[in-house]
């Protein structure tokens, strides 16, 4: 579970991050970022409708939830994180791993990725 202090959870934040922040795209996931003045990131999940019903919704905010936790330490400190769920979700082929790749990816194209090269290689043969 993330703590409570790396969580975003008003809406004023939500929208402050996608309106003042970063974006970037891909087809199962839409990623802001934004600094925060901290000294620790913090971290928003949103997932709609689209994605389906409530337990596919919750299993999709699982998943980005771990793939947070596993990826936190590897990260630059200090933004706010708005991860948006996509309709593309809601296909039941799409898996966890998946998902986590998309993340892991995602937080590379803004920069915020910090891990040395050994360390993801090493990651990467792990999940296969």
């Amino acid at each position: 579970m993330i703590a409570r202090r790396l969580r975003l959870r008003r809406s004023r934040d939500f929208e402050r991050v996608r309106r003042r922040g970063r974006t970037v795209a891909d087809r199962l996931l839409v990623l802001s970022v934004a600094p925060n003045g901290l000294e620790h990131n913090r971290y928003g999940f949103a997932v709609g409708k689209r994605v389906g019903k409530a337990v596919r919704r919750n299993k999709v905010k699982r998943w980005l939830r771990e793939a947070v936790r596993r990826f936190h330490p590897e990260l630059e400190q200090g933004y706010d994180i708005v991860f948006v769920a996509r309709g593309a979700l809601a296909e039941p082929s799409v898996t966890y791993h998946e998902v986590a790749a998309q993340v892991e990816s995602l937080l590379r194209r803004v920069g915020l990725w910090r891990a040395t090269e050994e360390r993801s290689a090493g990651a990467g043969e792990q999940s296969e």
